[in-house]
């Protein structure tokens, strides 16, 4: 059978402004779903995978990865932007690629000289997309607690944004602005097949990054949240379902974490408790666990068992 790894995240309590969602008038807002009845604040998941991919390169810093983004320029650089790497079983394939899947998408054709075999079935001319699909799958970040509405009012110094300044004078006045801010944690998760890889090993180096990401989203200058996680559940099974995103809830608005569904699960007999690695909150009562003091602890656990069930070099 196929080995599975699936990781639930819940972030330190911090404020979250500039996620972000559209702006309205001079309101930066946050992005928001309706979760459970409520309003929820959220962060997309290729905002994480963004802040992810820039760890990875850390992780394999001999060859980088594919994809990087010039801060000074604001754009994406490609390496192999093809990806012929994977034309051969021994291309250079980037760590990126492998974990977080790519898709080259081309219009259709219309020259003259263009095969028929090229066309569909009402004879027009047929795009390409060249496909593979992410191992490493990500869920979108939810608050743990609603968003209140709360909304800061705030005024650059004059001159600071001449381009926004009204009147003759660009430096004369300043320029006012508002600001959606959710005071809160995030929790997300993540699945992984490690044997779907070109390189199994990769499949640690993904977790590692995990546990040591850094800010995630945001915009410009004006807003920093911590999304490495305080707490984790990390499961290394056999089973090919999760059965526990999103399992985090707080009774305290926010100031502690508890696991009650993941509990559940565990009673009920769906998750074996000794496929779980566990830190930053308590599940010590469940006989089998693997509790840990950290979320760094846990990790290393973690990877070095998928490391021991997969055979490999560390």
């Amino acid at each position: 059978m196929a080995l599975h790894v699936f990781a639930n995240f819940v972030t330190p309590f911090g404020t979250a402004a500039n996620n972000r969602a559209e702006n309205e008038g001079n309101i930066t807002t946050l992005q928001k779903i309706l979760w459970l009845g409520e309003i929820h604040s959220t962060v997309s998941a290729e905002a994480i995978r963004f802040a992810l991919r820039r760890r990875l390169a850390e992780e394999e810093p001999e060859n980088g990865t594919n994809r990087k983004f010039n801060d000074e320029l604001r754009v994406n650089v490609w390496s192999d932007p093809q990806f012929t790497g994977w034309s051969n079983a021994n291309g250079k394939i980037y760590i990126d690629d492998d974990l977080l899947g790519y898709m080259i998408a081309e219009a259709a054709k219309t020259e003259a000289n263009e095969e028929e075999a090229s066309k569909d079935k009402k004879g027009q001319a047929k795009g390409t997309a060249t496909v593979r699909r992410a191992v490493l799958e990500v869920t979108r970040a939810i608050s743990l607690t609603p968003w209140a509405g709360d909304v800061t009012f705030n005024a650059a110094s004059p001159g600071a944004t001449p381009s926004a300044s009204k009147g003759a004078d660009p430096n004369k006045n300043p320029v006012p602005y508002g600001t959606e801010v959710h005071a809160t944690r995030y929790q997300y998760g993540i699945a992984l097949t490690p044997e779907r890889l070109r390189d199994k090993t990769r499949a640690t180096k993904a977790l590692h990054a995990l546990c040591h990401l850094g800010p995630v989203a945001g915009n410009h200058g004006r807003f920093l949240f911590d999304f490495s996680p305080e707490a984790v559940v990390i499961r290394v099974t056999d089973d090919p379902a999760p059965r526990f995103l999103y399992c985090f809830e707080t009774t305290d608005h926010g100031k502690t974490v508890s696991a009650p569904r993941l509990v559940q699960r565990v009673q009920q007999g769906d998750i074996r408790p000794d496929e779980l690695f566990v830190a930053g909150v308590d599940l010590s009562g469940i006989p089998g666990i693997r509790q840990f003091p950290g979320v760094k602890a846990a990790c290393d656990a973690a990877t070095a068992e998928i490391s021991q069930r997969l055979s490999l070099k560390s």
